[in-house]
């Protein structure tokens, strides 16, 4: 019988079968976006267990246990780490067509040599083999890095980051760059709780009070030079929803007064506030060459009771169905009028904003970058298999494929890379199916370029030899 996972999982014609295994196949991997703790890179983390690095913070798997009916105390909660393991593993009985069963054998196959389909009648025997191979030096933080083809990462941080871990890791002898990337979403949402206490911390960290916005924007740039020092050539942010407004800098500075003075801010005025600091970043990015990312689409901390108990990112997330076209437009284009909008890539988490998304980025493009203005992959609630094909359809029909930076992780978890593999097979199947209806020409040396250059080519091009 066949195995689960084999050497043409997902790939239904010839064409399709020799772009991923001749072309795409073996190109190392830019994981441009992620979320993994540069702690453990610099320290060589070793694990306990399959389950801590497998469910310690992996709010998809959360989400499904969960809908699986699994109690909270094998999930989050405190129970014994082989129960957990059992609970995830219960629930993988029911996950068939969800990318969660994929990714869970895809991993098991490529990093533990596990073609088996993990069920509770196998998980122990499974969780024992795995937590035994995990005692094995291949299973350092580093080594699964290395051994996962990855030419370099990109982690996710706060401006305040010493980034003490990737000045560790630039200094030794592993030889994966891991570069920061710049996460000011504390310093945008001035509308939230937490602003005034974070500005007071910087306020102590600095050991000077940030009174004036002007002493907020001096503090940025100094982070951002810090940053860009230390290798960062990204930033990232999360725009829910992206607001465009009118403003001037003495209301903006008059805004930031009344909230650290904990006065009431009116719609207007938050919506001058972001519009005022997204366009100042966005020229600060402009200067130095950056790269900025937007993600759009995210209502957070649906649940409140649930919220209130484990936190924000823990899986209680959903899709958004705001409408955020002017605002978006309106920050591009104030940015595009004066020469400084960086570029940029825009991922939406709501699918039907696919081609909405994809028009807009053609509006922006502007050589002699290939590009400039990227509609990133599918992102979170869409990074599945009809995910992928849709965001990519959407780009084939209004922008140009072919100069697609393609894919990442967006995860906490060092066991999910292969996810890139995942996307060179859908991406190696929707070539090979153009291909074979007709809709592109049979030609191998046309079709295994845009393979290439999509798996790993582009990245290392849009980034500038970051990497």
């Amino acid at each position: 019988m066949t195995r689960f996972i084999n050497d043409d999982f997902l790939l239904y014609n010839d064409i399709s079968k020799k772009l991923y295994h001749e072309y795409a196949k073996d190109k190392p991997i830019l994981d441009y976006h992620c979320h993994i703790n540069p702690k453990e890179i610099a320290e060589n983390k070793r694990y306990d267990s399959i389950t801590q690095l497998w469910l310690g913070g992996d709010h998809y798997k959360w989400r499904a246990m969960r809908s699986n009916g699994v109690d909270e105390e094998y999930i989050t909660g405190s129970a014994d780490p082989r129960e957990k393991f059992r609970m995830w593993a219960y629930t993988m009985e029911y996950l068939v067509g969800n990318p969660l069963f994929h990714w869970t054998q895809l991993e098991l196959a490529r990093y533990f040599d596990i073609y088996e389909i993990l069920t509770r009648d196998n998980c122990d025997y499974i969780y024992d083999k795995i937590n035994e191979m995990l005692k094995d030096d291949r299973f350092t933080c580093r080594n699964i890095i290395i051994n996962s083809n990855v030419a370099g990462l990109c982690t996710t941080d706060d401006p305040m980051d010493t980034l003490e871990y990737h000045k560790e890791i630039a200094g030794s002898d592993f030889k994966v760059k891991v570069l920061p990337a710049f996460r000011p979403d504390k310093l945008i949402y001035i509308e939230r709780d937490p602003y005034i206490g974070y500005v007071n911390n910087i306020s102590k960290e600095y050991d000077e009070e940030i009174a004036e916005l002007g002493m907020l924007l001096e503090f940025l740039e100094a982070r951002i030079e810090y940053f860009h020092e230390n290798g960062c050539r990204l930033s990232d942010h999360s725009l829910e929803p992206p607001v465009y407004h009118i403003y001037t800098y003495k209301e903006v500075a008059e805004i930031f007064k009344k909230k650290m003075n904990g006065k009431y801010l009116s719609d207007d005025e938050i919506c001058k506030y972001k519009t005022f600091m997204m366009d100042y970043l966005g020229r600060q990015y402009a200067k130095r060459g950056w790269a900025m990312q937007i993600h759009i689409g995210v209502k957070r901390n649906l649940n409140t009771n649930m919220f209130g108990k484990l936190g924000p990112d823990t899986g209680y997330d959903g899709i958004d169905d705001r409408i955020y076209m002017p605002g978006l437009v309106g920050l591009l284009d104030s940015l595009d009028k004066d020469e400084m909008l960086p570029r940029t890539i825009i991922y939406c988490l709501n699918p039907r904003d696919n081609d909405m998304i994809a028009s807009i980025a053609g509006a922006f493009q502007k050589g002699p970058v290939a590009g400039k203005i990227q509609f990133g992959s599918a992102w979170w609630f869409n990074d599945t298999k009809d995910g992928m094909e849709k965001q990519m359809t959407a780009l084939c029909g209004t922008g140009l494929l072919s100069r697609f930076i393609g894919m990442l992780t967006d995860s906490r978890s060092f066991l999910s890379y292969t996810r890139h593999e995942y996307f060179r097979r859908i991406l190696c199947q929707l070539l090979g199916e153009l291909a074979k209806s007709g809709q592109a020409p049979s030609d191998i040396k046309m079709l295994s370029r845009m393979a290439e250059d999509i798996s790993y080519e582009n990245a290392r091009t849009y980034f500038k030899g970051c990497f």
